[in-house]
């Protein structure tokens, strides 16, 4: 071998030697909590669970029609990218979410703005949860580990109300709106700092500033990356099938090191996998585009901004008596109201569904300049468009697929003309390079739990051992070398 060789050789192993005991203890924090990760998610609320907090939608107390809701927020109609009707404890109200601003909540009952809720009433609406027992003010917090991502950010600061049940449950209610934001069991609290927290590395401080805590994540990574690659590469020049190593031997290390080299050949490329699909989740250099429809696409869909009618009290309670919540939407110039009811079906109101015609010739302004796109009813989950973990899908669900240049798609519910998702080729992409190899997330795998289970499980622990038995190896290094 040249010289050469042997120096790149030479740094190839001191660059994997150090780059493990940089990251070893980082890659053993990550497998041991992904298993947790297996079986308690981050606390999250659906919108399922939030509309079962809340009580049904008084409407002879809704005295304020759309229209005149509008008007005392002085927002106009094309500005308004919501309005929602709910109950805040025994009072109706009106909740406007503009395109640009702060959200805005109105009393139904005269017309009033609500600025600030006090904790009297976020106790009075926290009463109406279904766990609800000996409901206590815990205080108001601006945020916390459970409510530090930026999607809390329009409802800060939160009435923080424990429930008094069984499962110690948390709920946090909008001080500024009064919305029910959050619940997070004592379970949920408890596992979460050994699952999604040091996963994520989530630690509210550094998540607290959003593009620091990307860089962090991006960077160690990125650094996890090279060191598990190097290693994989050291872990092939080393082995010997043939020639082998004294007492046939496939790795001339004992111990530690013999565990660390088996292991790695063994379960080398499931670490970089995992490493490698975990970094491309924080979409470096932006090269996934987002999900959501933009504020462009959504107005061609609904058409036009024409003034709410007044609601039909009466049709609206006949439709949906035990209604939890009710949003006003466009669809092709076609107002309705959607209702969401006690038993998690959200409905249009008056009427049957929207007329697929309707929903096909509203989808087809939402890509200008594209041709007229292909309208596929989906009665099944398929590769993209499925349920994992606590996420439940639409079926069936309307895929409308244009042949621009992004190759998007849209999925669309039939029985609301709602759209719940966007998606195009880099999305497409990234199912296949983050989802995939980080989460296995295949029908058959997913229908058939204890099948995906053993096959994580098992992965996690080839991950496991060799990060461990690098952790090990690492502090005799550095305890060797300070001596």
């Amino acid at each position: 071998m040249s010289a050469l060789g042997k120096r790149l050789r030479r740094w190839l192993y001191l660059g994997h030697r150090w780059l493990g005991i940089l990251t070893g203890l980082l890659f053993a924090t990550w497998f041991v909590s992904g298993v947790v990760m297996m079986y308690v998610g981050f606390p999250h609320l659906s919108d399922a669970e939030r509309r079962a907090a809340l009580s049904p939608i008084a409407w002879d107390r809704v005295a304020i029609e759309p229209k005149a809701a509008l008007d005392r927020a002085s927002l106009a109609r094309a500005a308004v990218r919501r309005l929602d009707l709910a109950m805040l404890a025994d009072e109706p109200v009106w909740r406007l979410t503009p395109w640009e601003g702060p959200r805005r909540t109105l009393s139904a009952l005269d017309g009033r703005a609500i600025e600030a809720v006090p904790a009297e009433q976020a106790l009075a609406a926290a009463r109406h949860h279904p766990a609800a027992a000996t409901v206590t003010d815990l205080g108001l917090v601006e945020r916390d580990q459970w409510t530090v991502p930026q999607r809390f950010d329009p409802l800060r600061p939160f009435h923080r109300v424990a429930l008094g049940d069984a499962a110690d449950t948390h709920l946090y209610v909008s001080a500024a709106t009064g919305e029910i934001a959050l619940d997070a069991t004592g379970h949920e609290r408890f596992w979460n700092w050994f699952g999604a927290v040091p996963h994520w590395i989530y630690f509210t401080p550094l998540r607290a500033q959003v593009d620091l805590w990307r860089d962090v994540v991006l960077w160690l990574s990125g650094i996890g990356i090279v060191g598990a690659v190097t290693g994989l590469v050291v872990g092939v020049m080393r082995v010997r099938l043939r020639r082998r190593y004294a007492r046939s031997r496939v790795t001339p290390y004992r111990g530690w090191m013999a565990w660390h080299h088996i292991g790695g050949l063994v379960a080398g490329t499931t670490l970089v996998t995992f490493v490698a699909s975990g970094w491309i989740s924080m979409n470096p250099n932006r090269w996934f585009s987002p999900r959501e429809p933009d504020r462009a696409a959504l107005e061609r869909y609904a058409g036009p901004a024409e003034p709410w009618p007044n609601i039909d009290r009466a049709a609206l309670a006949a439709a949906c008596p035990d209604a939890r919540e009710a949003r006003l939407a466009r669809l092709d110039g076609q107002a309705q109201m959607l209702l969401a009811c006690a038993d998690g079906r959200v409905i249009p109101c008056c009427g049957a569904a929207p007329d697929p015609a309707r929903i096909a010739s509203a989808a087809a302004r939402l890509v200008p300049g594209a041709a007229a796109p292909i309208v596929e009813r989906l009665v099944s989950e398929d590769l993209y468009w499925y349920g994992h973990h606590r996420d439940a899908r639409v079926l069936p669900v309307l895929r409308v697929r244009f042949a621009d240049a992004a190759a998007t798609w849209f999925h669309i519910d039939p029985a609301t003309g709602e759209i719940l998702n966007r998606t195009d080729r880099s999305n497409r992409v990234y199912r296949w390079l983050f989802n995939a190899p980080h989460s296995f997330d295949f029908g058959p795998l997913l229908r058939h739990r204890p099948a995906w289970d053993l096959l994580l499980i098992v992965l996690l622990l080839g991950g496991l051992l060799i990060s461990a038995s690098g952790v090990v190896i690492g502090w005799r290094r550095l305890g060797l070398t300070m001596r």
